[in-house]
């Protein structure tokens, strides 16, 4: 366990470290007491009171058939997670262009989807079974879940967004109302349900580009190639400020996961934020609603309500993140 770290106010703290030497980090999904963490390894592990609880592998490319079971896993690396509101299914996106649903019960796989030209960097999952997936490729596409049985079904709907630089991640506010969608311009746009997902707004808050995004009450967490957390609030009249930078990485901020804090007061909203690292660690972090913003030497960090949907002049080069 490590602590190491610091940020610029009081009300955000370090509580702990999580580090497994079995390469970089890549995605993180948290549910009840259950943390999921996927890395370059191509294996999800399942993380229980800050301790390895179990895992399951998904190495191999290959369909294969055992005891009249379908098993389709994962040949890439696996770039994010994401978990149902009732907690029966777990989501993985990976590098192969695909996402994959598995039964939380028993970590099977229930169905793979062809999902992008490249891979797939985020995906969420939204209210009215809906799926929101992000791509190397420069596109935000909307898919629509249906459940047959015990087996699921995704449909193609329409794409939301096409531009030439990676979309790099996505997260969705808790009520399912706002899409964040972060790219390797270093730019968040985000769109709104109730006007059938119009584009809003831009976030301008980091130099490189956006690697993770997550969403807590009305706190927007973006994490950087920077190595810097930005926390943003979005208001009633949606608009979003930044209240400040969370530092103690040594690399990337690759993913990020955020849950409620039930030791937070009771007319104080807390939550714990779990950030993941290209550094091989997972920093914990304590976040309140109830901060403001904070005047330091940051560049400054704003929303920009009607910026341009603009793409990168120069590609990054692998547009894997």
């Amino acid at each position: 366990m490590n602590e190491e770290g610091s940020t610029s106010n009081d009300n955000e703290a370090l509580i702990g470290s999580l580090v497994r030497e079995e390469g970089h980090i890549y995605s993180l999904a948290a549910t009840k007491d259950l943390l999921y963490t996927g890395s370059e390894s191509k294996n999800i592990r399942v993380w229980k009171n800050q301790k390895e609880f179990t895992g399951f592998k998904c190495h191999s490319g290959l369909v294969k058939r055992h005891r009249n079971v379908l098993w389709i896993k994962h040949y890439d690396a696996i770039s994010c997670l994401a978990v149902t509101e009732d907690h029966s299914y777990i989501y993985s996106a990976s590098w192969d262009r695909t996402f994959k649903v598995w039964r939380a019960s028993n970590f099977k796989c229930l169905e793979s989807v062809i999902a992008h030209e490249d891979a797939v960097n985020a995906l969420v999952v939204g209210l009215d079974d809906l799926v929101f997936t992000g791509s190397a490729d420069g596109s935000v596409k909307i898919w629509r879940r249906e459940v047959h049985g015990k087996r699921t079904k995704h449909f193609f709907s329409h794409t939301l967004l096409k531009q030439e630089c990676a979309v790099t991640a996505l997260t969705m506010s808790g009520e399912g109302n706002f899409l964040y969608a972060g790219s390797s311009d270093g730019l968040v746009n985000y769109w709104v349900r109730e006007t059938n997902w119009e584009h809003r707004g831009t976030l301008r808050g980091h130099k490189l580009a956006i690697l993770c995004l997550a969403a807590a009450g009305s706190l927007i967490f973006s994490g950087s190639a920077d190595m810097s957390i930005c926390v943003w609030k979005r208001t009633l009249s949606q608009e979003h400020t930044c209240l400040n930078v969370l530092s103690g990485h040594s690399g990337p901020v690759k993913c990020l996961a955020a849950e409620r804090d039930l030791d937070g007061m009771c007319n104080e909203r807390r939550w714990i934020l779990y950030s993941g690292s290209l550094d091989k660690s997972v920093k914990m972090w304590k976040v309140s609603e109830n901060s403001t913003a904070q005047h330091n030497h940051q560049p400054p960090r704003h929303s920009v309500d009607h910026f341009p949907i603009v793409s990168s002049l120069k590609r990054m080069g692998s547009k894997r993140f």
